[in-house]
């Protein structure tokens, strides 16, 4: 049964997958607070640019992985509304095109704001949210999508949200976008490893499919220790900001939620693991920017 429009967009949209949008906003939101630059426009629109390109990426990896055949009826996880025939190829490449654009209109007073590094980081946004899954040669079917999962929402994100706002950028707001990009990081994992024969028979080329689901899982411990250690290597740095390393708790549930990863075969039982993780990245954020205000 066809579900109605809100239901086929809000499925489209992928909305637990927005909490790594929103993470790094939130954390360099709350260090420009604690720097005294915060600035409420600048946080606003670099939110509302961030999920833009979030959605606009999930828009087209819908419609890419569809006409490349790695969504199949016989899909694991979620439902892609390309391949259910919900949405036309061409009506999810005109929502792509859309979702992009509003992204351009919501960053154009950060671009004034921020001149020139601002533009760079928007356009390598939109042209890396395109290429995760465009073309014979996407990052995420030679396997390179972690490494713009790390990058693009860690400290890209952090340092960009920071930069709009202070005009400035420093080594310790960088460091802290580790820890948001790696769990970032942590739910592609998840996704890969679910998806694992699915992707192989695509020719999608994931760490996962390229090196193992042993593999996969050994990654995913680091990403969850990796940004535990953060807020501890921010302690040393600045030798201030203790109560921050609260945020190292999602070391408990993360190591849980790999004991139970590893002991779930792959296919739809690990689509709870993986909202679990995508809570985590919140969880994490959350903790972090209250604390390193305290």
């Amino acid at each position: 049964m066809r579900p109605n429009p809100v239901k086929i967009w809000l499925t489209a949209i992928r909305p637990k997958t927005l909490w790594a949008a929103f993470a790094p906003v939130l954390i360099g939101g709350a260090m420009a607070v604690e720097a005294g630059v915060f600035h409420l426009a600048a946080v606003l629109l670099a939110l509302v640019g961030a999920i833009c390109i979030q959605i606009g990426t999930n828009f087209y990896n819908d419609l890419a992985d569809f006409e490349k055949g790695a969504d199949t009826e016989d899909r694991k996880g979620p439902t892609r509304v390309t391949q259910a025939g919900w949405v036309s190829p061409k009506g999810m490449k005109a929502a792509t095109i859309l979702v992009f654009g509003m992204a351009v209109l919501a960053g154009t007073y950060l671009m004034w704001r921020g001149g020139l590094p601002i533009v760079i980081i928007g356009l390598l946004s939109i042209i890396s949210g395109v290429m995760y899954t465009a073309g014979k040669y996407s990052l995420a079917y030679m396997g390179l999508g972690d490494i713009f999962v790390l990058i693009f929402f860690g400290p890209v994100a952090v340092g960009g949200t920071y930069y709009v706002q202070a005009l400035s950028i420093n080594s310790t707001v960088l460091i802290a976008g580790i820890a948001p990009g790696l769990l970032a990081v942590a739910i592609l994992l998840v996704n890969n490893i679910r998806d694992q024969e699915e992707d192989r028979l695509a020719g999608k080329k994931t760490i996962v499919v390229r090196f193992g689901r042993t593999f996969g899982l050994v990654c995913y411990a680091i990403c969850i220790m990796g940004a535990a250690a953060i807020p501890l290597i921010l302690y040393i740095m600045t030798n201030a900001h203790v109560w921050a390393l609260m945020a190292m708790v999602i070391a408990l549930p993360g190591l849980g939620y790999l004991n139970k990863i590893a002991k779930t075969p792959p296919g739809p039982n690990l689509n709870p693991l993986l909202g679990a993780t995508a809570r985590l990245l919140l969880v994490y954020s959350l903790v972090f920017a209250i604390c390193w205000n305290i």
